[in-house]
């Protein structure tokens, strides 16, 4: 026998821009998930950059999101919208959201979930889609990236940068990282990066060319932007990609696109915010 649902949730909301403290429980509507949704039991929430922005008053929900912030959850499915063809009542999924995680339920687009992987705990799970869904989207569809290319992932001890590492590593690809210190160029290298470069040391652009013998990456996932714009240019091989994910430095470069066009580079980007599916 299903158990019955509550009318209402516990939920963290941010009662004012600023840090931890901000975070409040606060008592909500229990979310109605539509026609192609789950709605989802949370056992667990993930933590992510942008989750910290919008605490911080920095980052803030496209329309139509909840303001309830958590972009990555796993659970378990106790209701669906009459259009659901992939999963049923009782399955433990982790799943990729605009928002509204931090919560007791969450509803998401059935395209968003995952099921969840028998050798992981739900809080293990819930660190899963966000960077996964983002790398593969970002590094093996929009840069194409192949065995025996090499790829440059600038923030390689992030959350997006470990996980870029593993999954071109296990494609087969070359792998450099860009991080701030040793400590995260060892991590870097422990999970199989084969080249790690400490920006705050070395010039990156110089470093890339060495590795490379020259020839520079075939594809470069940036999330810093600013001033990295120009020099991914000219750390790209000809016919790179240049995948833009983040501007941590800034959202304005100035740029000389020559070898823009010379190269015959392709730059395209991405939010790091999922949006609902129409």
């Amino acid at each position: 026998m299903t158990e019955p649902l509550p009318a209402k949730m516990t939920a963290i909301a941010i009662s004012a821009p600023g840090g931890p403290e901000v975070l409040v429980p606060q008592t909500r509507p229990l979310p109605v998930a539509g026609p192609h949704e789950l709605l989802v039991r949370v056992a667990a929430a993930g933590v992510n950059r942008p989750d910290v922005l919008q605490r911080q008053g920095n980052y803030f929900p496209p329309p139509g999101v909840s303001d309830i912030p958590g972009l990555e959850i796993a659970g378990v499915v106790v209701g669906k919208g009459d259009k659901v063809a992939r999963y049923h009542l009782g399955d433990r999924i982790c799943a990729l959201v605009p928002g509204g995680g931090y919560a007791q339920f969450c509803t998401v687009h059935e395209l968003h979930a995952l099921p969840l992987p028998q050798t992981l705990t739900p809080i293990e799970a819930a660190a899963v889609p966000e960077t996964f869904f983002t790398v593969w989207t970002n590094v093996f569809e929009r840069g194409a990236l192949k065995p025996g290319e090499t790829l440059l992932v600038h923030g390689g001890s992030s959350g997006i940068g470990t996980t870029a590492i593993m999954l071109a590593k296990a494609f087969g690809a070359t792998v450099l990282a860009t991080a701030g210190s040793a400590e995260k160029c060892q991590a870097c290298l422990d999970l199989g990066a084969d080249t790690a470069i400490n920006y705050k040391t070395a010039d990156w652009l110089q470093e890339t060319k060495a590795a490379t013998a020259g020839k520079g990456a075939n594809v470069i996932l940036d999330m810093v932007g600013g001033d990295y714009v120009a020099k991914n240019y000219l750390a790209a091989a000809e016919h790179g990609r240049i995948v833009q994910i983040a501007f941590l430095s800034g959202p304005m470069a100035t740029l000389d696109l020559r070898p823009l066009m010379m190269k015959r580079l392709v730059h395209t980007g991405s939010t790091l915010r999922p949006r609902t599916i129409a």
